[in-house]
């Protein structure tokens, strides 16, 4: 039992009437009665709250989470008296959370049942605890509470975001990819397979239209051709210390294993096969392409428990070992982050050996509160200083998008934030002229 604020508020006035029957003697009388009248509501009200089971709580959530996604809970709290009562429901989160607002204030009426529900984000991947749900209820007088613990301690897994999967899902199905940047790029005449028929618009190629389709519609029909299928498309994460930066609470490998599952799911459903590759100081996970069903379940687990290192990136390990599992020429979108030409330059020999027996694309990362500073206006000298370094490092990464080029190797530089977008762009782009092989 807990005896609330209000008890104390009207415990602390009788007390001062009291006290005030030392001035006026009527008064004395009067705050006797009253003390006797107030204990005796909250005695009754005690009696009341513990003459029956109550309350019961409930909480129902995913058995998983999606990282850098908001994620559902729900709590039902079931009310046993036959008299409306306010409750305090806190729900025992995740500490990773660090949150001091799951507290919900609510009146449930009688025999009734009320339903709460909330979001939790998370940023980073592992094993999240629950605790219990602590209840506190009180009737319409307010004096006293009691505590009721419900829900039993559940531990969820916080998987890579498989929410953003669902989304570019239910896009396809729709066909609304184009309304987030995601566009269909069609290469009229170098298409191997027959995909559909369609009705003309303006700007298809006249020799793709079919001429018998249209006899019998009356309407002009075109021919719609696909790319060559099957072939293999593989993300490499680098695991390295410079993965580590974070942007909004996330870092570049959550991000970068994000963008991984989506292109994955994307290759598939253009009938590529995807795979996974990740590395760090020494060659790590390795995850043979395939586009067979429950492959993208297979993908996920591989991913769940992945984590930064403090080394520093052996790239001869990633070109030795990709040599030995990949033989058949395949597209290897490669994560990683290069902080300068310095930093290229140490792996540039690897990245050349890779895109001689591959097709290899660079995904590195802008930083976008660099530009952001950049943006702003320089006060005093010191700022201006500081404006030059930044916009050093901004050149340096334009730099190394033309080194890359300059030997044959694409690359792909973006904000973290933007990095599933842009990359299945690109992937769709390279896909519709023919540069994945």
């Amino acid at each position: 039992m807990f005896l609330s604020r209000r008890f104390y508020i009207v415990l602390t006035l009788l007390i001062l009437l009291i006290a005030a029957g030392y001035l006026a003697a009527p008064l004395f009388n009067i705050g006797r009665w009253l003390l006797l009248v107030f204990l005796c509501l909250t005695m009754a009200e005690a009696a009341v709250l513990y003459s029956r089971k109550g309350i019961e709580a409930s909480r129902l959530c995913a058995d998983r989470f999606s990282n850098g996604d908001e994620n559902r809970v729900t709590l039902q709290v079931m009310n046993h008296y036959g008299f409306p009562v306010h409750i305090e429901v806190i729900d025992e989160a995740p500490v990773v959370f660090q949150r001091r607002d799951v507290c919900f204030k609510e009146k449930v009426p009688s025999n009734g049942e009320q339903t709460i529900r909330y979001s939790l984000r998370p940023v980073s991947r592992g094993v999240y605890s629950f605790g219990s749900i602590r209840v506190f209820a009180t009737t319409i007088l307010g004096l006293v509470q009691r505590r009721f613990t419900s829900g039993e301690p559940v531990q969820v897994k916080v998987y890579p975001s498989y929410q953003m999967l669902r989304q570019y899902e239910l896009m396809a199905i729709h066909q609304n990819l184009t309304e987030t940047g995601i566009k269909r790029i069609r290469r009229v005449g170098n298409h191997t397979e027959f995909e559909q028929i369609k009705d003309y618009v303006q700007g298809d190629d006249y020799r793709t239209i079919n001429w018998r389709a249209t006899a019998r519609k009356h309407q002009l029909m075109v021919n719609v051709y696909q790319d060559e299928r099957s072939q293999q498309v593989y993300s490499v994460i680098d695991k390295g210390r410079v993965m580590q930066q974070a942007f909004q609470g996330m870092t570049l490998l959550d991000y970068a294993i994000n963008a991984s599952l989506v292109l994955s799911y994307v290759a598939i459903r253009k009938e590529d096969k995807a795979g996974l590759i990740t590395f760090a100081d020494s060659f790590d996970s390795f995850v043979p392409a395939s586009r067979q069903s429950g492959h993208m379940q297979t993908m996920q687990e591989a991913l769940y428990a992945q984590q930064t290192t403090f080394g520093e990136t052996d790239f001869s390990a990633l070109y030795a070992h990709v040599n030995k599992h990949i033989g058949k020429r395949s597209l290897l979108v490669l994560y990683t982050n290069f902080m300068g030409m310095a930093s290229l330059n140490r792996q540039l020999s690897y990245l050349q050996q890779l895109n001689r027996r591959h097709r290899l694309l660079v995904v590195f990362f802008e930083d976008a509160e660099l530009h952001d500073y950049i943006s702003t206006s320089a006060n005093d000298t010191e700022e201006l200083f500081q404006h030059v370094v930044a916009e050093k490092f901004a050149y340096e990464k334009r730099l190394i998008v033309n080194t890359l080029k300059q030997y044959g190797i694409l690359s792909l530089l973006t904000t973290p934030d933007r990095l599933s977008i842009n990359l299945i762009n690109r992937y769709l782009e390279m896909k519709s002229q023919g540069l994945l092989l």
